[in-house]
């Protein structure tokens, strides 16, 4: 039996016609390759060159063999071309989700890395609430979803993602913008835009108020926390948000502060349980994890963004 390797050579030397030639087209030794051709012709029991004006052509008894080992190279050279499309992502799809928390500035940075390693690679994108994110995965709509909270459902399996914190934003010419922190109790003294606390995601904000006691009124309801960083840019009131949403500022023109309870806010990697992830997702979340991993580094708790 003839080796990969074997055929890669005699092949070479066929296409070249020299020894000299083809260790210059595989970019080797010429003593090797005239070693590894007479090691085959002996293995195999016949001549496989002849050679005719200082060139080596094939030999009539070893004609048949590279009718062969010529189909044989046509095929590797198949199998080279899907691995290349395949490794670059093209004729493949990464189906994901995310929450709206953070989806608006993580995801694209982690997407934007997923692109440049696999470059023909479709990608779809889905904006999942919770309830929505359990029937995406369990329907097979999609591989992950990246969350804000953690149920127990016997059907899906969920890794930690990164750990940040929640955050008080208010609007620049708000009276509190001159503030270094804010306490809780302080926060829940002024009217608040947020979501509603009975969604998980709007229960994570509302938890600082209720874990202490507090009162408080969310006064402008909406569904999104871009959404709510916006309505604080216009002046409408303050908030707490997660660090994840305002990263990189995302939203010019709010103040940050940081809270003085230091709420921790933990997200999430969902997936259906005993599944294997493709190459892709699994990229795609070791990508979005050093994303929200390194903001942590580059967000400045309570600077003005401008």
């Amino acid at each position: 039996m003839l080796t990969l390797r074997q055929i890669e050579v005699a092949r070479a030397v066929m296409v070249t016609g020299t020894i000299a030639g083809a260790a210059r087209l595989l970019n080797v030794s010429a003593p090797g390759i005239s070693r590894l051709m007479k090691y085959t012709e002996t293995s195999l029991g016949i001549r496989l060159f002849d050679r005719r004006g200082g060139r080596l052509v094939p030999s009539e008894q070893a004609r048949h063999v590279f009718e062969q080992i010529n189909a044989v190279f046509d095929k590797v050279e198949d199998l080279r071309f899907v691995l290349e499309r395949t490794q670059g992502g093209s004729g493949q799809e990464l189906l994901i989700g995310s929450v709206p928390s953070i989806s608006h500035v993580m995801v694209p940075r982690a997407i934007e890395r997923v692109r440049a390693a696999y470059p023909h690679l479709v990608i779809d994108i889905n904006i999942l609430k919770l309830e929505e994110a359990i029937d995406y995965l369990l329907l097979g709509k999609g591989e992950v979803v990246a969350m804000s909270y953690r149920l127990d459902h016997p059907a899906l399996t969920f890794e930690p993602l990164a750990r940040g914190g929640l955050f008080c934003i208010v609007p620049l010419n708000h009276p509190l913008a001159a503030r270094a922190s804010i306490s809780a109790e302080e926060i829940a003294r002024h009217p608040l835009i947020g979501i509603d606390p009975n969604d998980p995601y709007g229960r994570i904000m509302s938890d600082i108020f209720r874990q202490r006691g507090l009162s408080y009124a969310i006064t402008i309801r909406a569904r999104f926390g871009s959404t709510v960083c916006s309505l604080v840019r216009a002046g409408l009131g303050i908030a707490v948000i997660d660090q994840f949403t305002i990263a990189y500022d995302a939203f010019p023109g709010i103040r940050v502060l940081p809270i003085e309870e230091a709420p921790v806010f933990e997200t999430w990697i969902a997936m259906k349980a005993g599944t294997a992830l493709s190459m892709f997702a699994a990229s795609f979340v070791r990508l979005l994890r050093q994303e929200m991993a390194r903001s942590n580094q580059v967000r400045l708790p309570g600077s003005t963004v401008t």
